[in-house]
């Protein structure tokens, strides 16, 4: 007898690509546990639901290896049945259902209720924020927007995320009043463009107001902000986070580059003077803010020269966050027609200094928190070490503070208040202080 046959009917949820992708993972496991399904998140499970990333050329290569990973466990007998969902799958669906046959159905990003029927379980609306959290209990994301209007030339997102489409405030503040009675201290706002919030529900940029309402939720200590966009930002909202103690001063602006021939060919809609202007009206409405930023090299047409003002530019507005990505030429987008013409080890060389950069940058801003105390959340213990953040900081992208776990007992999830005594290119290291 195969021993698939004595398995119970566990439901094993992949997530691949994003934070949107894990929050859209948590939602589908909240909806199969309030149909009685059991169901755990990348643990051993006889079903298994992969939601994939179809964003760029890597992203795509582990979706694809991953599939084809469980289906060769269904081939051995090891799990029964394997649904594909994500991105990846809007994106390429009739290839996928072409190359890899044995996957037993693939769902696009809108397809959830068609989900959750072959899986046994019927889509609940009125389950407004129930969700099966994957992230540390102390933090969780929080989706305002699906979707995308911006037309980025580089982008595949719209395409497989469909057009901006804002979540209501009420629901949202219903969502993270759920999250704070599960212990959840810091709300992470994500969308595809958070600064578009509100514009279709509203007729206005409504992201103060929805900051305004969240601050309210008691239990909520921090709420962050990622993925923004620089053209029309609006303004009111540094206002929100200079007066609201809960609003982190931090935000995550993916700028892309600041030559102004590549950024009219990446239709951003701004330029190297609105941009910078931007980035300095940042800092004096919030003059202790830390900003994120990430970058794009080897886009079509970038010379050296492109890539020297780059360069340059970085070092002069020392970002206190940087990530750089090389260009990754996406069928069906608007720079697919550009000729695809830097070299792959001339754009991982470009990525390479520009990050090189940024840890001597990240180095010496480190070094300036030497012998300061900032409020950091605990969000695991690893090694000897207890790990936590400063609000100038998200997890798994941004720097961490090491707490020696032989000295000090922390709880996860809470917070302390902590002197840095020493500090590397990316990590803190400091002693618990007391309140």
């Amino acid at each position: 007898m195969r021993t698939k046959s004595l398995k119970k009917n566990k439901i094993n949820v992949v997530t691949l690509g994003c934070s949107k992708n894990v929050y859209d993972s948590e939602i589908l496991m909240g909806q199969l546990r309030a149909n009685g399904k059991e169901v755990v998140h990348e643990e051993e499970g006889n079903i298994v639901v992969i939601n994939t990333c179809g964003f760029i050329n890597n992203a795509k290569e582990e979706s694809v290896n991953t599939i084809l990973e469980y289906v060769q466990k269904k081939e051995e007998g090891d799990v029964d049945k394997v649904f594909v969902t994500g991105c990846l799958s809007e994106r390429y669906k009739p290839d996928l259902q072409k190359e890899i046959p044995h996957v037993d159905q693939y769902f696009g990003t809108t397809e959830l209720p068609g989900l959750l029927k072959v899986l046994g379980a019927d889509y609940k609306h009125e389950l407004i924020g129930e969700r099966l959290t994957t992230t540390p209990k102390n933090y969780a994301y929080l989706k305002i927007a699906e979707g995308c209007d911006r037309p980025c030339s580089f982008c595949a997102i719209p395409l497989m995320r469909g057009k901006h489409k804002s979540t209501p405030i009420e629901d949202l503040v219903i969502e993270a009043e759920k999250l704070a009675t599960k212990g959840v201290r810091e709300l992470i706002l994500i969308a595809q463009d958070l600064t578009y919030y509100g514009l279709d529900l509203y007729k206005k940029r409504n992201l103060g107001e929805l900051l305004e309402a969240l601050v309210k939720v008691e239990g909520i200590d921090w709420i962050r902000l990622h993925y923004a966009f620089p053209t029309g930002f609006p303004l009111d909202v540094l206002e929100v986070m200079k007066r609201e103690p809960k609003i982190c001063n931090y935000l995550d602006i993916p700028l892309q580059h600041i030559s102004d021939s590549i950024l009219k060919s990446m239709r951003r809609g701004t330029n190297k003077e609105k941009t910078t202007k931007l980035l300095q009206d940042f800092r004096l409405a919030v003059p202790n803010m830390a900003i994120r930023t990430t970058l794009i090299v080897g886009y079509p047409g970038e010379t050296e020269a492109h890539f020297r003002e780059l360069k340059q530019w970085v070092q002069d507005m020392r970002f206190e966050r940087l990530g750089c990505f090389t260009y990754s030429h996406e069928e069906n987008t608007h720079a697919f027609n550009l000729k695809d013409d830097v070299p792959e080890d001339v754009k991982q060389e470009r990525a390479n200094e520009i990050m090189e950069i940024q840890s001597q940058i990240s180095w010496e801003l480190n070094q300036a928190k030497i012998g300061k105390t900032y409020k950091v959340i605990i969000d695991r213990k690893e090694g000897g070490y207890f790990v936590g953040r400063t609000e100038f900081d998200s997890p798994d992208v941004d720097n961490e503070v090491l707490i020696d776990a032989s000295k000090t007992y922390l709880k996860t999830g809470e917070f302390a208040n902590v002197k840095i005594t020493e500090a590397a290119d990316f990590d803190l290291y400091g002693i618990v202080m007391p309140t």
